[in-house]
């Protein structure tokens, strides 16, 4: 039987508090009871980042994601950020959880199959809003660890096994609707086929680091997709890796789009390679460093999130250090209440298993100032495998600027 080496969530791990990204955090972490953070982050990240349904919106509201993470993660469960749970593996981000939610437009009659049970958050917020949840998850004591929690909160629609979700679960099949929080290359036959005429899939597409949230409608026997947003997923392995055609190269690790000149499809203000985008336009600027435009951060709100990410392979070993470079410009660049929300880069590694190794950065900036070069060179743990670049005003007002953004191996030793 085809397993998948990793069971699947998306990656948004974020390594410590006090750093550039937890503008979203800091108001839900004030309040003094779960409930109260929970309410305050579904108002501040899912609500105002655009989520409209109302029954997705009360199923947050209604899920204790707190317990569904490991004890020592707890007093960070409604920071809207992906956490470990173990087996190097992480809990989804509560807005994504939200968008895919919403996407697939959940009924009560459904039933809804969902890919990659993780700690079970996503399928506690599913049960309410639906007939039947079936979820699928790889990984043994992950997949028996989410079904004894969700016994245990009385979530008695949701059906749980240990398998290989790339096969599907043809025994309940077909499904009106399809969660994959997973991303393989290409959509996975035997869901397509497990998918009702008229259901709704939402799956991440391509490669490791670079990654579209896909909505697929089945119409007429026919999967008709649609783009919805760059997004970062862990890979869907087993058999989707084998037949994955394009690997991440970590002894040569770089920035896609880091001109910001191209654009996901049909929305010229968004710059694709990009994920978790807020607050932030890809912009034309006659005066650009690199090409005709830049990616350009906006917040007047002090605290509000405004950042965007991007996830690539590195291997310690073969890079034992890096040069980041940019051009940036800054218009009345103030820093957030907290000390912690201020402009900048920063770059955070991670082990084979997923847990971060340490953070470094560029900035803060503050203040009006013209288009000036920012560089430099950072070392990379010896255990780093990944790393995730974040940019943005993290909860300062203003507006900043950022172009010609590029990461390279630093010839030398650390």
């Amino acid at each position: 039987m085809n397993r998948f080496a990793h069971s699947c969530g998306v990656v948004l791990t974020v390594a410590a508090i006090g750093t550039f990204g937890f503008t979203a955090a800091a108001p839900a972490q004030r309040a003094t009871t779960f409930e109260d953070a929970r309410n305050q982050m579904v108002d501040t990240e899912i609500v105002d980042a655009g989520v409209k349904d109302p029954r997705v919106i009360q199923a947050l509201r209604a899920a204790p994601r707190h317990e569904f993470v490991p004890p020592d993660q707890r007093r960070y469960a409604y920071f809207d950020m992906a956490l470990p749970i173990g087996n190097q593996q992480t809990i989804s981000a509560p807005f994504v959880v939200a968008y895919m939610t919403e996407q697939i437009d959940p009924k009560p009659d459904d039933s809804v199959l969902e890919i990659g049970t993780g700690s079970g958050y996503q399928a506690a917020v599913l049960s309410p809003l639906v007939k039947d949840v079936y979820t699928i998850e790889i990984v043994e004591p992950l997949g028996r660890r989410a079904a004894q929690v969700l016994r245990k909160l009385k979530y008695d629609n949701v059906h749980c096994k240990i398998g290989d979700g790339y096969q599907g679960w043809p025994e309940h099949a077909p499904f009106d609707k399809i969660i994959v929080t997973c991303s393989p290359e290409a959509i996975p036959p035997a869901l397509a086929d497990q998918l009702k005429e008229g259901g709704r899939m939402v799956i991440p597409i391509g490669q490791r680091y670079q990654q579209t949230l896909l909505l697929v409608t089945k119409k007429d026997g026919e999967l008709v997709r649609e783009r919805l947003l760059p997004i970062l997923f862990v890979p869907m392995t087993g058999t989707a890796e084998s037949e994955r055609k394009v690997q991440p190269d970590p002894a040569h690790p770089a920035l896609e789009n880091g001109d910001f000149e191209q654009s996901i499809a049909d929305e010229p203000t968004r710059p694709a390679g990009w994920h978790y985008q807020r607050q932030l336009e890809r912009v034309e600027a006659a005066d650009a460093p690199s090409g005709g435009h830049v990616a350009r951060f906006a917040n007047d709100e002090r605290g509000r999130s405004a950042r965007a990410l991007q996830g690539l392979a590195i291997d310690g070993r073969k890079v034992p250090r890096i040069l980041i470079s940019m051009r940036v410009r800054g218009r009345d660049i103030r820093p957030g209440p907290l000390a912690y929300q201020v402009a900048g880069l920063a770059i955070t590694f991670y082990d084979a298993n997923r847990q971060p190794l340490g953070e470094d950065q560029i900035g803060p900036w503050q203040g009006t100032f013209a288009w000036r070069r920012e560089a430099r060179v950072i070392p990379v743990p010896p255990a780093a495998r990944e790393a995730m670049v974040r940019i943005g005003l993290f909860g300062a007002t203003g507006q900043l600027e950022i172009d010609q953004l590029e990461l390279k191996p630093a010839p030398g030793r650390p």
